[in-house]
């Protein structure tokens, strides 16, 4: 199981990440949100080293990613809108695609984005959100899938032993103020989610 930390807007911030273990960072280049960096002045982030970086968008069109993608050195791309699908092909494996839940899952919709991404259930845009995650509990055997909205240390031990996600993806439950991270809620996160990986493995 992989850990997600999201809405990284600092330096200080994505290096605390790291340094307890985080496997993924979440950059956002969405405008017009607390979190929301400015590409040309992100560099900081070609820096980063020791984890995988993600940029997170929301429908841009498909040059922008991929300007940004390749400007930053990012390793993943996260579509969090209503993207056409032809972005998939365009943009290559290493995409996480947002899906959209509540009290149903389109499991056919979903065992296709997982051929082509990874499939991320989050019923929110980062704004912590939380929902019933039980609901995918029906899905098919096998599944990668992520898991974000609502979590934060004190819940994610019993999302990852109730639905064994392949990923979990944090950004407000993590925070100290909107867009600054708490290390210390990093890194109870990251340890409440690895403890219940093993929980569920044993």
């Amino acid at each position: 199981m992989f850990v997600k930390i999201c809405g990284i807007t600092r330096p200080e911030d994505a290096e605390a990440a790291v340094a307890v273990g985080a496997d993924l960072l979440g950059f956002v280049f969405r405008q017009g949100t607390p979190r929301a960096l400015i590409p040309e002045n992100s560099g900081w982030i070609r820096k980063i080293a020791g984890v995988e970086k993600v940029g997170v968008f929301l429908d841009a069109p498909l040059d922008e990613v991929q300007r940004v993608r390749d400007l930053l050195n990012l390793d993943w791309v996260q579509l969090h809108g209503d993207e056409p699908d032809s972005f998939l092909e365009a943009l290559g494996k290493n995409v996480i695609r947002r899906v959209k839940v509540d009290t149903s899952v389109d499991w056919e919709r979903v065992a296709w984005l997982g051929e082509h991404c990874l499939p991320l259930f989050d019923p929110g845009a980062g704004d912590g959100k939380t929902w019933s995650w039980e609901v995918l509990t029906e899905g098919p055997a096998g599944l990668r899938f992520g898991l974000a909205g609502g979590l934060d240390p004190e819940n994610v031990g019993d999302a990852v032993r109730a639905v064994r996600p392949y990923l979990v993806d944090v950004s407000s439950g993590v925070e100290a103020s909107p867009a600054i991270k708490d290390h210390s809620k990093i890194r109870a996160f990251l340890e409440a989610a690895r403890i219940a990986f093993r929980d569920q493995r044993a």
